[in-house]
Order: structure tokens, then C-alpha cells, then sequence
């Protein structure tokens, strides 16, 4: 794995199973929870893609990033689907007590908001930032108030991946051959067209630490006598996004309410109320065939759903502030790193040395790493 000079990785023996983290040389594990960053990345990356932000934060914060099963370091271990994130997020936990963090702020990408929200359900957390988060009633077939279109969630979970993006993955694929291909993917869905980067080769290594193995990405299905023919299984990653195994909505209800930050981009592919993740829209669109109409299968409204449950999250006591990103696609705190930070620092309540202001991609020295 490629790290950059200044971020180190090591392994985290936890009850559970074996976690992969990666953090920054020098930080102190003394630092009280309130200076405390835990980062989750999302689905189809891993914990390097947070490094330039890690860098970039106030060195006397202690920054952590987690690789979650499947991904990245960490352990391999089959995913539980009906479970919804709970294997993910309980795997954070085990991580967290195991390093004495009793608490933190914790941020998610994508899946990884998910993951977070579900932890802030079941533990205390100091502060909740939400980039490009999956809909808190989880990925397709639902409409905007969050009630599922079908009994058995009709075209969401594992038989929405591309077979021909997990062949790339198992074949550990490089190139920018095809549409399909992991690079081309990063290049037309994780970012807007505008992105340049010096380190898309780490992104892409990143993507390509996705474990296919059974029980990880992207899982299983069932047959459906619902278009588009299939549903959701019960192992695997795109399963724990099912509807009917994932609902955070509950976090309007939490009796203590972390403040939240919530991140997106205006021209995100993945996470939007148009999403080209979403056979749904796609069959609209003409591009999946038979298409039963808008009635019976609607676009999902990711992003309203998220204002709306946020609205609601707000108007019961707790603290939202919305950052809108006007053409940034999936990938925030890449696109648009200084504004991401400032806004990061403002909802964990940081006071002391700002930020470094210079670009991310300055200075960055990278290394590999066994």
C-alpha cells in the first residue's frame, strides 16, 4: 500500500477481527476525545484516500482512519447484510475500545456516513460530518418519505453491481481501457471532471483493496417477479444498503444530539436525487429496459431525503449546518480540501492553530508500504 511520508499503518488486534488503520506520526494517544478525528472511508475505497486531509489537519489533533472489513487492511471477514452497517459500525467500535477512544468525532464518506450514523444510534459520539452520505433509509426503492417501493426491495443490493467492474477488481486492473474499469470509475463517478490530481494512482490502489471475496463486495441476490428482475440478498456490501435491513432515520430521535455537518457536491453521480447508481433513474432514462414507470419506481431522492431527515433532525434540538459544493462531485475533502477542513474544524468546536491553508497536494511525499 502506498502511504504518504508523514502517515503511518499498523494493525489492531480486536475481538471482532483484525482492523488496518493508518495515522499520523507524531500524534499523541493522550489527546482528549474532544481533539480526536476518527475517519470512515466508503464503499469502494479505503482509508487512503483520507490522507491528505489526515495531513493537513491541525497537528495537535489525533487523526485516525479505519479501513472497514473487506477493504483496504483489515480483515476480510464476510459481511452480515441483515444487519444493515452494523457489522461495520460495530467493527469501529472494536477498534475504538481497543485504542481507549471512548468517544470522538467522527466522519464518514458514502457508505461511511451511514457506518457513523448507525454508531451514533448505538454509542455516544461528539460530532457527526456527513460527506456525500448515503440517504439515512438506505440505497433505492424508497420514495422521498422513505417508504420502500417493494416488499423485497426490487433492484437494490448485490445484484446492482457491474459483474464486469468485479471482474476489474479481481484482476486488479490499472488501466483506463473501459467505462468499467476501476480508474475510469474514479474518474467519471467519485470525482467531477474538473479534479486533477498527482495521486490518482493511490486512489485507484485504494479502490482496488475492495475484497470480492463471498460475504464482501458486492453480494449476493434473490430473484424478483419486480423489475428489473432481482432484490436484495443477505450477505455482502450493497445488501447492508437495503432498504429494509437500513434505516438511520432514527438519529431525529437521539436524547443527546451531536452537531452535524452535512458535505455534498451538486454534481455527484453517486448520492443525488438523478443518481446513475440508481436503476431506477436508469431505467427512466432508457437505459435499463422495461421500466415499469414512475409510479411504481421512482427515482430515489437521496439528497431530499437527507434535507428532510436533517430538517428534522434540527427542528427537535439538534445543531445542522448544510455546506453545499456547487459542481464538486462525490469526493469533497478531494475536490474542495481548505473548504472541507475550515468546515470540519468549525463543527468539532476546534480552537487553536488553523489549518494548514496550502493546497493538499503541496509537499506530499509518498512511500509504499508492506
Amino acid at each position: 500500500m502506498t502511504l504518504f511520508d508523514g502517515i503511518t499503518q499498523r494493525l489492531v488486534e480486536t475481538p471482532r477481527l483484525t482492523v488496518g488503520i493508518l495515522e499520523r506520526a507524531g500524534d499523541d494517544p493522550a489527546t482528549p476525545p474532544e481533539r480526536t478525528v476518527v475517519l470512515i472511508h466508503g464503499n469502494g475505497s479505503s482509508s487512503l484516500f483520507w490522507q491528505e486531509t489526515m495531513l493537513h489537519l491541525p497537528s495537535d489533533l489525533r487523526v485516525i482512519a479505519i479501513d472497514l472489513r473487506g477493504y483496504g487492511f483489515t480483515e476480510h471477514a464476510p459481511i452480515d447484510a441483515t444487519r444493515g452497517v452494523r457489522d461495520f459500525s460495530d467493527d469501529v467500535k472494536a477498534t475504538l475500545d481497543v485504542l481507549e477512544i471512548r468517544t470522538a468525532h467522527l466522519v464518514g464518506w458514502s457508505m461511511g456516513a451511514g457506518v457513523v450514523m448507525q454508531y451514533a444510534l448505538d454509542h455516544p459520539t461528539l460530532s457527526l460530518t456527513l460527506e456525500s452520505p448515503v440517504s439515512p433509509y438506505g440505497f433505492g426503492g424508497t420514495r422521498r418519505d422513505g417508504t420502500r417501493l417493494t416488499d423485497d426491495d426490487a433492484g437494490c443490493g448485490g445484484g446492482a453491481g457491474n459483474p464486469d467492474f468485479v471482474a476489474r477488481l479481481e484482476a486488479h486492473d490499472t488501466s483506463d481501457e473501459a467505462p468499467t474499469s476501476p480508474r475510469s470509475v474514479f474518474r467519471a463517478h467519485y470525482v467531477a471532471s474538473d479534479y486533477t490530481t498527482e495521486h490518482e494512482d493511490v486512489w485507484v490502489e485504494s479502490i482496488l483493496s475492495t475484497s470480492t471475496a463471498t460475504g464482501n463486495y458486492p453480494g449476493d441476490s434473490v430473484p424478483s417477479e419486480n423489475w428489473p428482475g432481482f432484490a436484495a440478498g443477505t450477505v455482502g456490501v450493497l445488501n447492508t444498503m437495503a432498504p429494509k435491513y437500513f434505516n438511520v432515520s432514527g438519529i431525529v430521535d437521539l436524547p443527546q444530539k451531536p452537531p452535524v455537518l452535512w458535505v455534498h457536491g451538486t454534481a455527484d453521480a453517486i448520492v443525488s436525487d438523478a443518481s446513475f447508481y440508481d436503476l431506477n433513474h436508469l431505467g427512466a432514462l432508457g437505459i435499463v429496459p422495461g421500466w415499469p414507470g414512475q409510479e411504481a419506481a421512482p427515482a430515489q431522492e437521496m439528497v431530499s431525503q437527507m434535507r428532510d431527515v436533517l430538517g428534522l433532525y434540527a427542528e427537535r434540538g439538534g445543531t445542522v449546518r448544510e455546506l453545499s459544493l456547487e459542481g464538486v462531485g462525490h469526493s469533497p475533502h478531494l475536490e474542495r480540501p481548505i473548504q472541507f477542513r475550515q468546515a470540519l474544524l468549525e463543527v468539532i468546536g476546534y480552537v487553536g492553530r488553523p489549518a494548514d491553508p496550502s493546497p493538499p497536494t503541496e509537499q506530499i511525499v509518498i512511500r509504499s508500504s508492506d
